[in-house]
């Protein structure tokens, strides 16, 4: 009665993000009611294995009464404080200070937001300010990679270079560009990795220079492309990409709300690559979801910049919930939880997931097996010579999604029929096998669908 009652209530007035409106409205909500570790309980009782962390977002796991307790100490304590007019709080004192230990190189001065998206519209802002104070005005324009995604502000989606960011919001904008992904699996030139570096720093290259190095303020990426697919470049591609920023005055910004916080092995993803930024986006796992927050990491250079720019004067950017105490004390335990052995077990799951995705590889329906750590991606075509997508009319995100729920497995699925993996870094041997068992049985199950049969190549 009470699911049924949510059901409704949510058809009639709870607005959902990236979905379809109307399709979702037909479909009905599928409530959660209760999680622990890395299994998540339904409203009708049923268990599944989280096999995606919620949003990529729940790095630490489900059900840490530690996290708990930190949150509700600091919520009896000070609930809120705010940082305009030069206050503060202890906790987002400390996980600044801890945070910026933490990070690569100087990236030394940390502002908090509350997610990743306005994490990422907060550097377009940090980049024009910065260059307004070097008395550069005219470099205003900003380059991202294809297949990126740097959230859903007006700003980022602009950056953001998926189809369903843009259509009908008039984005990207003129100011923002592109240059192709390095797409391991669909790049002619996979088989000669340093091919692959060497196209993409001609056409960045080229995009500076025809857009006028003068003018180019920026340049975004991520060290795996998430929402593009869990793209994975190769070794040395990122450290090339720096490379062409830093010989070009380029500002170099890394988008590390996915990958950050040992998605991929180490807390950050730039540790694996060897770069230091200028500026670092992250958020998710920062709190592992328990709490909203985000984070702008600026290296020295570009803090005493935009500081020593606006002397006396406010630098104009704020947000209320910025550097939110319950949210900090929360990130402080999260952080802590991560050093004390989910870094670790992350590591030898991230190791027996990749391995156990692999096995699945000579499936009829699995093309590629990509990733890093905890963080992997299976993508299915009906033609492994030709690398054919399934067919759009068989709505492979949401028929996919549906087919692992059943299965009693949440994963990300999407629309061109890629699977997308990032379980808890807490996730048992027995989690991590049950998800390679379950995808198992939806690759099996959709091998059977009549319409991939009908277009089956083997």
């Amino acid at each position: 009665m009470l699911s049924n009652s949510l059901v409704d209530l949510d058809r009639r007035h709870l607005v959902h993000p990236v979905s379809s409106y109307r399709g979702h409205e037909a479909r009905g909500v599928r409530v959660l009611r209760s999680a622990h570790g890395a299994r998540v309980v339904d409203a009708e009782g049923r268990e599944l294995i989280d096999g995606f962390a919620g949003l990529w977002c729940v790095n630490a796991g489900y059900g840490q009464d530690s996290i708990v307790e930190a949150a509700t100490e600091q919520l009896r304590k000070l609930p809120y404080a705010t940082g305009y007019f030069d206050l503060g709080s202890e906790p987002a004192i400390r996980l600044a200070a801890e945070l910026a230990e933490r990070a690569p190189g100087d990236l030394n001065r940390v502002y908090f937001t509350l997610g990743g998206s306005d994490a990422v519209d907060s550097t377009i802002r940090f980049v024009r300010y910065y260059w307004h104070a070097k008395g550069a005005p005219e470099r205003d324009q900003f380059i991202s990679v294809a297949q990126g995604y740097h959230g859903s502000t007006a700003g980022g989606a602009g950056l953001t270079a998926l189809p369903a960011f843009h259509e009908g919001f008039g984005l990207p904008y003129d100011w923002q560009h592109k240059i192709s992904s390095h797409d391991l699996y669909r790049n002619p030139n996979a088989h000669d990795p340093e091919a692959v570096i060497a196209a993409s720093v001609e056409e960045l290259e080229a995009k500076i220079a025809g857009i006028g190095a003068e003018r180019v303020a920026a340049f975004y990426v991520e060290p795996i492309q998430g929402s593009g697919g869990v793209l994975v470049p190769p070794a040395g591609w990122i450290k090339a990409m720096r490379d062409v920023c830093t010989k070009h005055g380029v500002l170099f910004v890394a988008d590390e709300v996915i990958t950050g916080f040992g998605r991929t092995g180490p807390l950050f993803a730039c540790d694996d690559e060897g770069i230091v930024p200028d500026m670092m986006t992250v958020a998710k796992g920062l709190t592992s979801g328990y709490a909203p927050m985000g984070a702008v990491f600026l290296s020295d250079g570009v803090y005493d910049v935009i500081a020593d720019g606006a002397g006396p004067k406010a630098v104009g950017h704020g947000f209320t919930y910025s550097a939110h105490p319950v949210s900090a004390a929360v990130g402080r335990e999260v952080l802590a939880l991560y050093e004390g052995g989910l870094l670790d077990n992350g590591r030898a799951m991230g190791a027996r997931l990749q391995a156990g995705l692999k096995d699945l590889a000579d499936h009829p329906l699995v093309g590629d097996v990509r990733g890093r750590g905890m963080l992997a991606a299976l993508e299915l075509v009906t033609d492994k010579a030709a690398k054919t997508p399934l067919p759009a009319e068989v709505q492979p995100a949401t028929r996919l999604f549906d087919r692992a729920w059943e299965a009693g497995l949440v994963l990300r699925a999407f629309p061109t029929g890629v699977f997308g993996y990032a379980p808890p870094l807490c996730s048992t041997a027995d989690d991590i096998d049950g998800i390679v068992e379950r995808t198992r049985t939806v690759l099996d199950l959709t091998l059977e669908d009549p319409e991939i049969r009908a277009v089956l190549r083997t």
